[in-house]
């Protein structure tokens, strides 16, 4: 095989990640992520948590949240036009929700919840962010171009939409 191939690359990789599965401890926490962040489902929650608790920001944390869950939903979009077919040359550690593997809407979330709370101080976000992208690598389920593409397009969406969630509140005092 041409080392120079980025298939390649992706698979070798993915590969060297998986393997780290190995360790059930590794494994466990992979998996606990993988489960967290279907559907975007702890970022939802975290960006929710943040409006209850923030009542000077509620706003912004609920289109930060609308901005993550809008970057999940484009993923699987994407996800639905380009069809790649999730990774066969290691055994996954988790079930999918679906077939396609390109872009990993885990990363597209995770993304745009690190920059979109990530902006408002929830500064324990983008770290855990980057864990539930390595998981999906640890887990077996997606390529290393997966993960980046997906962790782009959650960027790019909360990036755009920033200047939407500093929208200042409205004359009644709510935002």
């Amino acid at each position: 095989m041409d080392h120079t191939d980025p298939m390649d690359l992706d698979h070798r990789v993915l590969s060297a990640c998986r393997a780290y599965g190995a360790d059930p401890r590794v494994a466990g926490a992979a998996r606990a992520l993988s489960r967290a962040g279907e559907h975007g489902a702890l970022w939802i929650a975290a960006g929710l948590a943040g409006a209850a608790v923030d009542g000077a920001r509620r706003g912004a944390w609920v289109r930060g949240t609308a901005l993550t869950a809008g970057a999940h939903l484009v993923s699987m979009g994407v996800k639905r036009v380009v069809r790649r077919p999730r990774p066969t040359h290691v055994e996954p550690l988790v079930r999918t929700a679906g077939r396609h593997s390109f872009p990993s809407s885990h990363a597209t979330s995770a993304a745009a919840a690190a920059v979109a709370f990530g902006a408002l101080g929830a500064h324990a976000v983008p770290p855990l962010a980057a864990a539930m992208c390595l998981s999906r690598l640890v887990v077996g389920v997606h390529y290393p171009s997966d993960v980046a593409a997906g962790a782009v397009l959650g960027a790019l969406t909360a990036r755009i939409g920033s200047r939407w969630m500093k929208v200042a509140p409205d004359a009644g005092g709510r935002s």
